[in-house]
């Protein structure tokens, strides 16, 4: 959560020894701890799940590295700098740097910020539509990946595959719902004696469109990154509630580099319980029996983050330190402040522009969630992979659950989206679904 202007606060060398280098450490530690969680369903009656400096070295130095160098030179191709000059141009300078090397790691880590204050909308950060499309792939690159990684790693490719199907269901109808949104405008302004332009063009970079913006809102919030190429306070109610939700899911459509799909094994795990539930018989997992330790600790991981999300907007709502610096009132100001704690909740990063966060109460507050969305969800699965790691395999028989196949993945999505609803559908009635409707 950046709460401050990259390109006129921090320093080159903040930017490129203490941001940079974060953004390496942050995405490498998760993908460790998905390795970790990994090990636990592959290895048998052992006592350790691997070491935490090797795979983060290996991570770092074999994944993120090269592919960051690549994409800052591809970058710098479209136009975005790489300098240690402090600004450039004529009697109106404008700020440069070490950008493009900041924006590969922001981007293929999923880390969110940026060098800029406006972000993916500014065009030095992001000159064309062609270093739009290609961040934005971006974004989703390594998370997708690592779904393949995963089936390789436990020797059963189509339960990857079928891992990143449920990633894509989730996916694409928030994309649909946010484009339609967006594309049709804003009705509030349709009974105004001026001429609207079908697309919702407010809070919009104008090289980019409303399509395109819908696409990046709904690829950063799906994918744990944060980052933006438009304001979402300014989209329509409809379509900030597809970001807004796609975050409160768990960031586990596509999420975070390693935690997204760590975060998505949790869930599968609830799955194949429930499926052991309807049969009677103990519920099994590529292997492992998922037992009362495994439920418990999965249960933690889903609903640490939907604690803080609702508790830390009922906190905000009831007080004055809390509401003192929306820029909006009513149901949309209630959606800035509910989408803030969602953004740092999940890990996200992204805002509801109208809220300013730079008081002490939002200061604190978000930096709790940040600090307990990130760590109470690894603790958790950290432990499954330990317990899960001293279990012996168990064969599959005829009444083991098929988990590579669509039976699983139409489970796994109804479990997410159940999770979600019953969590979020009264406060999101509250936000986004009350203005829609008024």
């Amino acid at each position: 959560w950046q709460a401050y202007g990259g390109e006129t606060t921090m320093s080159h060398l903040t930017q490129m020894a203490a941001l940079a280098v974060q953004n390496f450490v942050s995405c490498a530690v998760a993908m460790a701890i998905l390795v970790a969680l990994v090990r636990g369903f592959t290895r048998k009656n052992a006592d350790g799940i691997g070491n935490v400096w090797v795979d983060l070295t290996r991570s770092t130095i074999y994944i993120l590295l090269p592919l960051s160098i690549l994409f800052a030179l591809f970058l710098v191709w479209t136009g975005v700098p790489q300098t240690f000059h402090v600004t450039t141009g004529g009697a109106h300078p404008i700020p440069v740097g070490p950008v493009a090397s900041q924006i590969a790691i922001k981007m293929l880590g999923t880390n969110g910020g940026g060098y800029y204050n406006v972000n993916g909308a500014h065009p030095f950060e992001n000159p064309t539509v062609v270093s739009s499309f290609f961040e934005t792939v971006a974004i989703l690159l390594l998370s997708a990946a690592l779904c393949f990684t995963f089936g390789t790693l436990i020797g059963a490719r189509r339960q990857g595959v079928a891992i990143l199907a449920a990633m894509v269901l989730l996916f694409v109808p928030v994309v649909g719902v946010t484009t339609y949104a967006e594309e049709h405008g804003n009705s509030a302004l349709s009974d105004l004696p001026i001429a609207q332009p079908a697309p919702n063009m407010e809070g919009k970079e104008t090289r980019f469109g409303a399509a395109t913006s819908a696409l990046w809102a709904s690829a950063t919030t799906a994918a744990s990154n944060g980052s933006v190429d438009s304001m979402h306070d300014s989209f329509t109610p409809l379509g900030g509630l597809g970001p807004l939700w796609q975050i409160e899911l768990g960031e586990v459509v596509f999420g975070g580099v390693g935690c997204g799909l760590y975060g998505m094994l949790l869930f599968a795990i609830v799955a194949v319980f429930l499926a052991g539930l309807m049969v009677g018989r103990t519920p099994e997992f590529l292997g492992k029996k998922i037992e009362a330790y495994e439920m418990k600790m999965s249960t933690i991981g889903i609903l640490v983050p939907s604690v803080c999300i609702l508790i830390g907007t009922a906190i905000a709502v009831s007080t004055h330190a809390g509401t003192s610096t929306l820029g909006n009132g009513g149901a949309h100001g209630f959606s800035e402040i509910l989408y803030g704690f969602s953004s740092a909740s999940g890990n996200n990063g992204s805002a509801f522009g109208g809220l300013n966060a730079t008081t002490d109460f939002w200061t604190v507050a978000l930096g709790v969630c940040m600090w307990i969305g990130r760590f109470w969800i690894a603790i958790p699965v950290l432990a499954i992979a330990g317990n899960l790691a001293a279990k012996k395999s168990v064969p599959p028989s005829a009444g083991t659950l098929p988990t590579d196949g669509p039976l699983f993945v139409f489970l796994l999505v109804g479990v997410v989206i159940l999770v979600g609803a019953l969590t979020f559908l009264p406060a999101l009635g509250l936000g986004p679904i009350v203005e829609a409707l008024s």
